[in-house]
């Protein structure tokens, strides 16, 4: 190989971004082609080609029964392999260039799924919108894209990588920007400490375009997760939500304790309590009515992102609806047949009652066995809470009398005392006149005052 095309060959590899050995090695499979369409004298042949000096050598081996390389191998070059050579070059170089050059880059974004990318909008049409990521154009399909979005034309965005495909024409990305995985990696762009793994997003629940929740988590007690991700005075969610176009974003802390994950988890509503049954995982929630609609949300839309978000179906009521469900089933009981509707039984033709909990349909005898033991139930609680009155009344009335023989007790020993005391004063003073009257030279006393 002359000069001049070791140089094209090292100019070609360096343009195309290939290394000299895989060029080198495209070139010796092409000549290997090229050799054994005009000799057919061996059919185990290959090529050497020594990359510092281009110098291209063709051996060959003969093949024993079994198809297998044997005996000496033998330099088979022909004296005009150099115009072989020049000839292969311009015939078959470029398209084992574009095939090297498709399994290059298919090898460059394999195993990137998950990942985040950044292109500019080629076109866009009703099925799909094409990224240019330099070297290579990403598939943004019409379901992968938010709705209230339009692409323009030379905007750049960022996309999360979806898959990554092996096609003929070389590899096809396909990237979104509706899935959940986008908001992951454009946090850990934004904030370093989810980057560095000491803050971590534990879940994340998001309807493209309009709302997204995210519960965090940190490793270290002296960072606040949820001020890690908001930033000094919102900077670094605000740059996710300007990348998102303005969609809202929720952030709250997570919590191993279901009950508080649940009430930050619909922030931010206020909530009074949380029930939650392991077994169907439900969660019912109460909060006060005046609460109600902004624990929902605007067509349910954060009620949905936080069942998304905590993995529990939440059954959100207010505190009347909770008072007034206590008082029915105080007075009625909470038998399951008691709510349902009537169906007919597709076999016998007969009606059946189908109880709302999705148990076995009852027959009409069941069903009036079932309300007759209930109001037998409900008389008999109406007898002992009528009973419970009535010794109640009973108690109150004896308690009463009692109380009031002790105050007429009382009464008849204060008066008792005042008479005493009356009959005691009384008898004082008539000893006191007596004892006045017998007194000695009361009479003289009198005389002496006489006139006579």
């Amino acid at each position: 190989m002359n000069p001049e095309m070791m140089e094209a060959l090292d100019a070609l590899a360096e343009s195309r971004g290939i290394s000299k050995e895989a060029l080198f090695a495209a070139l010796a499979e092409a000549l290997e082609a090229a050799y054994k369409k005009q000799n057919d004298d061996y059919e185990f042949v290959w090529v050497n080609i020594d990359t510092e000096t281009g110098e291209m050598r063709v051996f060959a081996q003969e093949l024993d029964e079994d198809n297998l390389p044997t005996g000496p191998e033998m330099d088979v070059t022909p004296d005009d392999f150099g115009r072989i050579a020049a000839q292969t070059v311009r015939q078959v170089m470029s398209q084992r260039i574009r095939e090297v050059e498709r399994e290059l880059k298919y090898e460059e974004y394999a195993g990137r799924e998950g990942d985040i990318v950044t292109g500019i909008i080629q076109q866009s049409d009703a099925r799909y919108t094409l990224l240019d990521l330099g070297r290579v154009e990403a598939l943004l399909p019409q379901s992968e894209q938010v709705n209230y979005e339009r692409p323009e034309p030379g905007e750049r965005v960022k996309a999360y990588i979806v898959e990554v495909r092996r096609t003929v024409k070389g590899p096809q990305i396909v990237v979104s920007r509706t899935h959940p995985g986008l908001i992951r990696r454009l946090f850990e762009l934004e904030v370093p400490e989810i980057a560095d793994g000491v803050v971590e997003i534990k879940a994340c629940a998001r309807e493209p375009g309009q709302r997204t929740k995210i519960a965090v988590w940190s490793n270290d007690p002296n960072v606040d997760p949820v001020g890690a991700c908001v930033g000094a005075r919102g900077a670094r969610v605000r740059m996710v939500v300007n990348e998102l176009r303005g969609e809202k974003i929720d952030i709250v802390p997570f919590s191993d304790d279901r009950h508080d994950f649940v009430m930050k988890a619909l922030q931010p509503a206020r909530v009074k309590e949380v029930r939650i049954d392991e077994e169907s995982r439900t969660a019912e929630v109460i909060v006060p009515d005046f609460q109600l609609s902004l624990a929902i949300g605007k067509e349910g839309q954060n009620a949905r992102l936080a069942t998304r978000l905590t993995g529990l179906r939440i059954d959100i009521r207010s505190e009347t609806e909770i008072a007034e469900q206590e008082a029915y089933e105080r007075t009625y009981g909470t038998d399951a047949y008691a709510e349902g509707a009537w169906i007919v039984d597709p076999e016998s033709g007969e009606q059946m009652w189908q109880p709302s909990d999705g148990s076995p349909a009852w027959t009409l005898e069941q069903w009036e066995a079932a309300q007759a033991q209930s109001d037998v139930e409900l008389v008999e609680e109406a007898i002992v809470e009528e009973l419970a009155e009535d010794i109640a009344e009973a108690v109150d009335e004896v308690t009463d009398v009692i109380a009031a023989v002790e105050v007429d007790e009382e009464e008849a020993e204060l008066e008792a005392v005042a008479a005493d005391a009356v009959e005691s004063e009384l008898e004082s003073a008539a000893e006191d006149a007596l004892a006045s009257d017998d007194a000695p030279g009361s009479d003289d006393a009198a005389g002496d005052g006489d006139p006579s």
